[in-house]
């Protein structure tokens, strides 16, 4: 049995309803598997995310997490997932300790219980345990969320946006964190707007306007893009850009790090290119074959 199924699901805002902020979404995520949902602010993950926990009620469709119904086993569902939202929404004037223990009674558990689950998480914060949550870093904030979450024992976790805002090392922890969990059986569900974390999932869902533009693992994503890119700098970077989207051999040119990416046209040739840009006056010119990237796919399903 998938852990979670979704057929269709769709939520309107706006007073007519005008706005549609997911639009018959489908997809499903299979048992212990760390599923992610790809895309940029706006593109409906919360949203999502709130109908799947129960938070909110879709216009239409419908869903399930570990069998039962997202609307008719509202309070099944809310005893067996976990979910940790992009904003920080503990209780800050009370302390780490105090907090952990606070969501344990809620669900009819105690600390003690399920320490082996949140062990690996907890140690880190458990020197600042009687420090109020206000008070706490970023990443010390995130990892006493996910312990909250966590205390239950779920079935399935939601985490939505769990890395924004953190250093670099605080996220990479984290990520080492989740696999551990896989581990223990846990379903995780994560929405990012980071594409580099991506590569981190077993498979994954690219979003945009409410929209799934592609599901599959991020090989099958990366290996669908079947055309060439070219990386390509030169000492004016700007107008090179101007350069390369006025070329007519390429189909799709944007900035990428320290190079540009040209997406070529069929039976297109790198050294007209390379000539072609010379002619323009670009000097220090360098051009190479790039592998596509989560992003490059991401942007090319967006104009298709």
């Amino acid at each position: 049995m998938q852990s979670v199924i979704v057929n269709n699901l769709s939520k309107n805002y706006g007073k007519e309803k005008e706005i549609k902020a997911v639009k018959d979404v489908s997809f499903d995520v299979s048992p212990a598997e760390i599923f992610g949902i790809i895309g940029p602010d706006g593109a409906g993950k919360t949203s999502l995310f709130r109908m799947l926990t129960t938070l909110l009620l879709p216009d239409s469709g419908n869903a399930s997490v570990d069998g039962s119904d997202i609307v008719k086993d509202f309070k099944a569902i809310r005893k067996k997932v976990g979910y940790m939202p992009g904003r920080f929404s503990l209780y800050q004037d009370l302390s780490v300790e105090e907090n952990l223990n606070f969501f344990a009674t809620i669900f009819n558990t105690t600390i003690e219980k399920n320490y082996d689950l949140i062990k690996d998480i907890y140690i880190q914060i458990e020197p600042f345990k009687k420090r109020k949550a206000g008070k706490l870093s970023g990443g010390m904030k995130q990892k006493l969320a996910l312990s909250c979450a966590l205390i239950h024992r779920p079935v399935v976790l939601f985490l939505d946006e769990p890395t924004t805002g953190v250093d670099a090392v605080s996220r990479k922890e984290f990520w080492d964190m989740l696999k551990r969990l896989k581990q223990q059986g846990i379903t995780i569900l994560v929405s990012t707007p980071y594409m580099d974390e991506a590569g981190l999932c077993d498979r994954i869902t690219l979003m945009q306007q409410g929209k799934l533009l592609s599901t599959g693992t991020p090989t099958e994503i990366t290996g669908s893009f079947k055309q060439t890119i070219l990386g390509v700098k030169a000492a004016n970077m700007y107008d090179l850009l101007k350069d390369l989207n006025a070329y007519n051999a390429i189909e799709d040119a944007y900035a990428f790090g320290e190079y540009h990416h040209a997406v070529m046209k069929e039976n297109s040739s790198e050294e007209a290119l390379q000539k072609y840009l010379e002619e323009k006056g670009n000097k220090e010119l360098v051009i190479q074959q790039i592998k596509p990237t989560i992003e490059d796919s991401f942007l090319r399903l967006m104009k298709s």
